[in-house]
């Protein structure tokens, strides 16, 4: 999904270069006044608190089920909304001018750069309104406004509806996919470092454990030193791992196989994990179940990601 965020970042951060001079954004408490009856005021001032990273100022610009959905988010993720809206990292010092056409301009300033936003003239009408706004990099989107609750809130970023349920949707099923893909890693990891102690002690670990961080100058089949204590414990990033020597016919160890399961389906993780004996990946959606040699084989570019 291409959503806002795709759309701001695609924006370029510009390094400061002298232009008109600038006030100090003293002008952003006029600019709150006049919401009500200017769409392209609201917009200065939702941008303004974005740059200043006012959160609370900010909400105050997002319909009401944003409102209430970006309060609602982690303070992660409220944050990011504001760097990309405001295309800075950090929180900057806004200064509001206006260009030789009479038409607004607003620069974010920061430590080592500078964001700018240029409008146009608005498109409104009674209750909906359209902005041009022009980033320094010369990329124009509309900003649509709406009219509710007596103000001027954002409600559209070029053809993109502004929802912040769905962009939270994303996220959390974006975190899910970037925990199933360090499991993957992780099981890569095992396996690699697994074969690095057969050769190193001519067997196979009795446990990952034996993995696990040793003290200094004291590696030994028991501490080998190959992976955190994190990950020799068996669980890393929202997911549990098992290993499990496979014997032959004659009895002895003929290689391994790993499982990887989410610690709390749904949220760390959906899909659950398999290595066989030959170095296969399966993957299923087992509902936080173990995964098995019966589940598919994942395609092998997926595992190298």
């Amino acid at each position: 999904m291409k959503n806002v965020i795709s759309l701001l970042r695609h924006a370029r951060l510009a390094m400061l270069v002298p232009l008109i001079t600038f006030l100090p954004i003293c002008a952003y408490a006029h600019a709150q006044a006049s919401q009500e009856a200017d769409p392209s005021a609201a917009l200065v001032s939702a941008l303004t608190a974005a740059c200043k990273h006012d959160e609370t100022q900010f909400a105050n610009y997002l319909t009401n089920d944003n409102a209430t959905a970006f309060r609602a988010l982690p303070i992660d993720q409220r944050n990011a909304i504001l760097k990309r809206f405001s295309l800075t990292e950090d929180a900057g010092r806004p200064l509001l001018s206006t260009d030789q056409n009479g038409r607004s301009v607003l620069r974010c300033q920061v430590a080592s750069a500078t964001s700018e936003f240029r409008f146009g003239a608005p498109r409104a009408g009674e209750n909906l309104a359209f902005i041009p706004l022009q980033t320094v990099d010369g990329d124009t989107s509309d900003i649509g406004m709406v009219r509710e609750s007596g103000g001027w809130k954002i409600i559209s970023v070029g053809l993109m509806i502004f929802d912040i349920h769905q962009l939270s949707d994303r996220w959390k099923e974006q975190e899910t996919e970037n925990r199933e893909d360090d499991a993957i890693h992780s099981m890569r990891d095992l396996q690699t470092v697994i074969g690095t102690y057969q050769r190193a002690f001519d067997e196979l670990p009795e446990s990952l454990q034996q993995l696990g961080p040793a003290p200094k100058n004291q590696v030994s089949p028991e501490q080998a030193n190959l992976i955190s204590a994190q990950l020799a414990s068996g669980a890393q990033n929202g997911y549990r791992f098992r290993y499990r020597i496979v014997t032959g016919a004659d009895g002895n160890p003929s290689g391994f196989e790993l499982t990887a399961t989410p610690e709390s389906y749904g949220k760390s993780g959906k899909r659950s994990f398999f290595l066989d004996a030959a170095g296969k990946f399966h993957a299923a959606d087992k509902h936080g179940e173990l995964a098995t040699p019966d589940d598919p084989i994942l395609p092998e570019q997926d595992t190298q990601n």
